[in-house]
């Protein structure tokens, strides 16, 4: 453990400017900061900026970036005490790293007790397969019958959960291991009796790293035969895991995907191991879910070139191509790889040497948009309307491919390929290229607006086309920007309140304003991370010369320290943006208008959002069915609409919505 006196001796030694010229990027001084290439992307035109005065990096292409600490993370792949140390080791400060005392431990942050209970978790389901007569008869008997020799089950960490209700349960409360932990982090089922059982007993276990190598979360397959059982038992989403951030193998993967420049992408647990005994360790899995900005985000720190193999009977391969549209929107290299028939990643490793699969995967590589069209205009021949269907998805995908050269090399070989007019085609692509525009401006205005608390926005009623979905996403953005004004200034004053009794003043600071108000209205923040800057800000408000954004840039916890950089580099973006047309007040100087503006559209998007709620509802026939129900959930409704139109009568016309 790193206190935090080390953290800040090591982020004052040192220098973001040497650092990140030692690690080869060139860069030039341009008025007070220094430019140069992205490093983290390519690029011909320089976007990446680094300020000596915050000692702030960031990418405005990309948006990577943050503190000296979190530019050695991302550079070299490593976690956030990794970094630490070969900063100190660079600039000759010790770190004492002792033994935490019982008290200590007993505070422990929560998601370290949750990666602790996880690593815990491995090494004993490791230790039942290979020295329990149950662990040997069903769990390697498994794994050794799909094909895997004993080195790559060790490799993997491979284990096996006994049959039993709670062998694990009872072994790791014995053990001192909490039971809120054991239970928060999935691995334990909590019953109203009190009791606690395994939730993946009777299964082989693969666990699930992080790019660092923890253990984040456990993946089980049952090994019986039960139509009701399901065949994989997933760890469900914590304050550590969300499957949407995380691939499976990439821990094991990193270093032959830099090697080789390219990624192979596959469905399963058992695709990966496979294909690395084999000798193409460049491989990772989504694990069954559809592909989301989070993972490619992980696969995109390695390399811009990503294999897709699907099975060759796979049905759900139309299913997956969004999934795959989203490699292009985010700059990918894209191909495609269809094994035979019958077959998928695991089973064609195992029968074929690496020289054989290696030399297929080459031979049958295609480029996506070209399959993609294959597959999507099969059959459509004698249909127009599924043809124009077809032609307009493939138009979206050749529209998210960045280099005009290579779009228009995908737009004269598709027209041909479709047998229609080029320019047709070419105007039809760059219509969604001006759609997709018009929307990343929209939601920039929104960030924009968030931060400087000017611009108008429609009301909720003008909002036509926000599904329960937006809302979600607009009531997140509302409390990120929220939590950013805590960070930069939770000490500032936002307003005043006078006592006319005693004629005495009290000043109200940004972060008790924003936590009184949630409080008086029994709120809180959804997200931990955020919940947790605000309760630290409280703790500290008061403490002489708090600092919170240096507070929170140097902040232990990575989550926590990446968030604060993000903040305070956006700042920076937004207010140049503005400077160059007009002189603006400072968020300083504006406080007492932003902060209560968020806060009363966050509770505006609250109550919008319980609204959605109640009226989807009332769409269940089995609700409009229940007369008593039904009047309920009208009731509530009616009352949250005199919620919201007071609500609204204090924000006037100026209600902050994304369009």
């Amino acid at each position: 453990m790193i206190d935090r006196a080390t953290i800040d001796r090591i982020m004052d030694a040192a220098d973001i400017v040497q650092v990140i010229t030692d690690y080869g990027v060139t860069l030039r001084k341009r008025g007070v900061n220094y430019v140069g290439l992205c490093p983290f992307h390519n690029e011909r035109t320089p976007s990446f900026s680094v300020s000596p005065a915050k000692a702030l990096c960031k990418c405005f292409s990309c948006g990577k970036g943050g503190n000296v600490v979190h530019f050695v993370m991302e550079y070299e792949n490593i976690s956030y005490p990794e970094a630490l140390r070969v900063l100190a080791r660079k600039y000759g400060i010790e770190i004492d790293e002792r033994e935490q005392t019982d008290e200590e431990r007993q505070a422990e942050n929560e998601r370290e007790a949750m990666f602790v209970a996880n690593t815990y978790a491995r090494d004993y389901f490791v230790k039942t397969l290979h020295d329990t007569s149950e662990g040997i008869a069903l769990g390697m008997a498994y794994f050794r019958q799909r094909g895997f020799r004993d080195d790559t089950i060790r490799k993997f960490q491979l284990g096996y959960c006994t049959e039993s209700h709670d062998d694990f349960a009872r072994t790791a409360t014995a053990k001192g291991y909490s039971r809120d932990v054991l239970v928060k982090t999935g691995l334990c089922i909590a019953h109203d009796d009190g009791r606690l059982t395994d939730r993946f007993r009777g299964r082989v276990m693969f666990p699930v790293h992080t790019m660092s190598g923890k253990v984040v979360a456990f993946g089980g397959r049952v090994l019986k035969t039960d139509a009701k059982t399901a065949k994989y038992q997933n760890s469900p989403e914590s304050d550590i895991y969300h499957k949407s951030r995380e691939l499976y193998g990439l821990y094991f993967a990193k270093r032959a995907i830099q090697a080789a420049d390219r990624c192979y992408l596959v469905e399963g647990y058992t695709d990966v191991i496979q294909m690395h005994q084999s000798g193409i360790e460049n491989v990772v899995a989504s694990s069954g879910t559809s592909l989301t900005l989070g993972q490619i985000a992980l696969v995109r720190r390695l390399t811009y070139n990503i294999t897709v193999l699907y099975d060759g009977d796979s049905a759900g391969i139309k299913a997956s191509l969004r999934g795959i549209d989203l490699l292009l929107e985010e700059g990918m290299n894209v191909k495609v790889v269809l094994l035979p028939d019958g077959e998928d990643p695991d089973s064609f490793a195992r029968t074929h040497t690496t020289a054989q699969l290696r030399d297929y995967i080459t031979a049958h590589e295609a480029d996506f948009i070209r399959f993609k069209a294959d597959i999507l205009l099969r059959g459509t021949d004698d249909d127009p309307a599924k043809k124009a269907t077809a032609i307009d998805s493939i138009v979206a995908s050749i529209a998210l491919i960045r280099e005009p050269i290579k779009r228009s090399i995908y737009i004269k070989e598709t027209a041909g390929r479709m047998a229609m007019s080029e320019e047709l085609l070419n105007d039809a692509v760059n219509k969604k290229i001006r759609i997709t525009a018009e929307t990343i401006r929209k939601q920039k205005a929104y960030a924009e607006a968030g931060a400087d608390g000017d611009n108008t926005r429609a009301t909720p009623h003008e909002d036509t086309h926000q599904t329960p979905a937006d809302s979600r996403d607009t009531l997140q953005e509302i409390e990120r920007l929220i939590t950013q004004m805590v960070v930069r200034y939770a000490a500032q004053t936002v307003t005043t309140l006078h006592d006319d009794e005693d004629g005495t003043d009290t000043t109200v600071r940004t972060a008790e304003y924003v936590s009184w108000d949630l409080d008086n209205d029994d709120m809180h923040f959804a997200s931990p991370l955020h919940r947790r800057i605000l309760d630290e800000a409280m703790q500290h408000i008061d403490d002489e010369g708090f600092d919170s954004a240096h507070y929170f840039v140097t902040h232990p916890d990575a989550d926590i320290s990446q968030f604060a950089s993000d903040a305070l580099s956006e700042r920076y973006r937004l207010s140049r943006y503005h400077t160059r047309f007009q002189t603006v007040p400072t968020d300083i100087e504006r406080l007492g208008r932003i902060i209560p503006q968020l806060m009363m559209d966050y509770k505006n998007e609250i109550v919008r959002e319980r609204m959605e709620r109640l009226l989807k509802q009332l769409q269940d026939p089995a609700v409009m069915a229940d007369t008593t129900r039904c009047n309920d959930i009208m009731q509530q409704y009616k009352q949250l609409k005199e919620v919201q139109k007071a609500i609204g009568k204090e924000l006037g016309e100026r209600i902050i919505l994304p369009n």
